[in-house]
């Protein structure tokens, strides 16, 4: 059966399109459009021309791309606040769908050769700590902070897609992509939030792969929390937390003053009310909003996208070719595959 229709629809909304917009940049009657989107006709070859070029894909894409994924699917985890609106999660979960689909064709053409691999727990019989111990053992971590989490992701295989989301209400999605993950991390937060979210989609992907309960926020949070923070390791360093030691252990750890509270009072080395009196003293300081110190973490950047448009341009394609392999037209400035000077790494093989 055709998953035109399902395809159409799912890219519009990742471009925030609505039908309306759509049909008239690709001159053709919202009623027409209409009916694709619901399989009830096929465009002719000319009309899928122009919404293909109104969209930025190619008309190779809306053909072959796979069916989209709910936000609510096994293999689907998105984290976001109670505000944010449901038009919003909506359209970011279909923009998440529509990079899925472009990475599926590329890995038809690039094989990547994982030095890791995301390891997956039933969260029944494995609790979210334990998880994260065993990730960051499988995965040979030093001890202390994690340094360059970014790098570790993609080292395990993991696609990281970097953009401005439109909000600060949406931190982070991800998903699997057959054996390969996908995560849509927001550029708004600073970069402590930004790793505690990559910290809590990854526990998404080791726990939530083939299990979905109630307390998936939770559980991944935990799993964060562990990966990023062992306990073993800083339960010391949070005793007696003061306003000016929170900052230290900020930039020694590369997450939020908050997170670090709330570590500490976890591990039972805070009390409530010095739990609250700390968070007294950050909001009189507008500090719960803004923390100080954040420009201090040094910033992580996605590099595994642009390296696989270089595995493919090592091997003669050029810009044009690789957008076309992945779906996007020459023009879409919104391609993270489109190579750049980066040298490509020993995980990356073109086949």
């Amino acid at each position: 059966m055709s998953q035109l229709g399902e395809v159409l629809e799912t890219v519009r909304r990742a471009r925030g399109m609505t039908q309306e917009e759509l049909a008239k940049a690709a001159s053709v009657t919202q009623a027409a459009l209409s009916r694709y989107e619901n399989d009830q006709r096929e465009p002719d070859e000319d009309v899928l021309v122009r919404l293909a070029e109104a969209l930025g894909i190619t008309v190779g894409f809306l053909r072959h791309a796979s069916r989209a994924r709910g936000a609510m699917a096994i293999d689907v985890h998105m984290r976001r606040h109670a505000t944010a609106k449901p038009t919003v999660w909506r359209q970011l979960e279909a923009q998440l769908n529509v990079f899925r689909m472009h990475a599926l064709q590329l890995f038809e053409e690039v094989s990547l050769r994982s030095e890791q691999r995301v390891p997956t727990f039933d969260p029944i019989d494995t609790d979210p700590t334990t998880a994260a111990r065993l990730v960051r053992a499988q995965w040979r971590m030093p001890t202390g902070p994690v340094r360059d989490l970014s790098r570790w992701l993609e080292s395990a295989g993991i696609v990281i897609i970097e953009q401005d989301l439109g909000t600060a209400r949406v931190d982070g999605l991800s998903l699997w992509v057959e054996e390969h993950p996908v995560m849509l991390l927001n550029t708004r937060p600073p970069m402590d939030r930004r790793r505690l979210t990559a910290g809590h989609e990854l526990g998404h992907l080791c726990l939530h792969s083939s299990y979905v309960s109630e307390e998936m926020e939770r559980e991944a949070t935990e799993f964060a929390a562990e990966f990023l923070m062992p306990a073993e390791e800083i339960r010391p360093q949070l005793r007696n937390l003061t306003i000016g030691k929170l900052k230290d252990l900020k930039r020694e750890w590369r997450v939020s003053m908050q997170a670090l509270v709330e570590r500490a009072f976890q591990l039972h080395v805070m009390t409530a009310s010095q739990r609250t009196n700390l968070y007294k003293s950050m909001s009189a300081n507008g500090w719960r909003i803004h923390e100080p110190v954040s420009d201090e973490i040094p910033l992580e950047r996605a590099k595994l996208p642009q390296l696989i448009g270089n595995a493919l341009h090592q091997r003669g394609l050029s810009v044009a070719e690789i957008a076309k392999i992945a779906g996007f037209s020459p023009s879409n400035s919104e391609n993270p595959f489109r190579p750049s000077d980066v040298r490509t790494d020993r995980w990356l093989h073109a086949v």
